[in-house]
């Protein structure tokens, strides 16, 4: 079985060739490796080949693992966030990529008002319409765009979505389409620059790039298959 060193170098390899492929600046196509279910010596490993973004999906696996890891690291918040967990994010992360309701971010914006800190975020778009995956619909989000104007601690630098699981990676190239189609059109109509789509995983990686994503969130590829999370607990922050 091959080391999580050696997939990170695999990892890179498929980057940089569908980068090529695309004709894009590297300089605008970051890998953030998931850690979700991977403890802290995943991560350091992780870390040792070079990689410095990391993404977590839950607060309280993040609370735990971020102390345990090399200090150098940057972390984002890319799953669902509960408002109730909102005061222990902003104290973990640098950005949150899962922003999907309106209050949510307002309460953001509060918790950073009263840490004095400021945050990046992105607004979760669900572009397919499913109705089991979070996210705005895209007749939500210029108004959502308008009255960020009023969030003095927050920066909206773009926005994140998850298309629907196909097998062939192909499947997912319309949706990716979508939101990059979205977000030339809401810069136009707000004037709020979106520069960052957040998008693609494991399995369609290359057909993200080839669309315009900034960030690829790969998971699998790098620590291998997650293994089973403990049983459901009530969490304690």
């Amino acid at each position: 079985m091959s080391s999580i060193t050696e997939r990170v170098a695999e990892v890179q390899g498929r980057l940089s060739r569908a980068i090529e492929k695309a004709g894009r600046d590297p300089a605008g196509v970051a890998l953030m490796a998931v850690s979700k279910n991977h403890g802290p010596d995943a991560v350091r490993e992780a870390a040792a080949a070079g990689l410095t973004l990391f993404g977590e999906n839950r607060v309280q696996e993040a609370a735990a693992k971020i102390p345990e890891s090399p200090g150098h690291l940057r972390w984002h918040l890319i799953g669902h966030l509960q408002r109730n967990k909102v005061k222990f994010a902003v104290e973990l992360f640098e950005a949150i990529h899962s922003v999907d309701t309106l209050k949510l971010a307002e309460t953001i914006q509060r918790h950073c008002e009263e840490a004095g800190r400021r945050m990046q975020i992105l607004l979760e778009v669900n572009v397919s319409g499913e109705a089991v995956k979070f996210g705005f619909k895209p007749d939500e989000v210029p108004e959502v765009l308008r009255r960020s104007a009023e969030w003095s601690r927050l920066e909206i630098t773009g926005l994140m979505t998850m298309p629907p699981f196909t097998e062939d990676p192909e499947g997912a190239r319309p949706h990716f389409i979508r939101l990059r189609e979205l977000r030339d059109r809401w810069q136009d109509e707000t004037g709020v620059p979106l520069p960052v789509l957040s998008m693609g995983m494991t399995h369609d990686m290359e057909v993200a790039v080839e669309e315009g994503s900034n960030v690829v969130r790969i998971g699998t590829a790098i620590f291998g298959a997650r293994p089973k999370p403990p049983k459901p607990q009530e969490e304690e922050l």
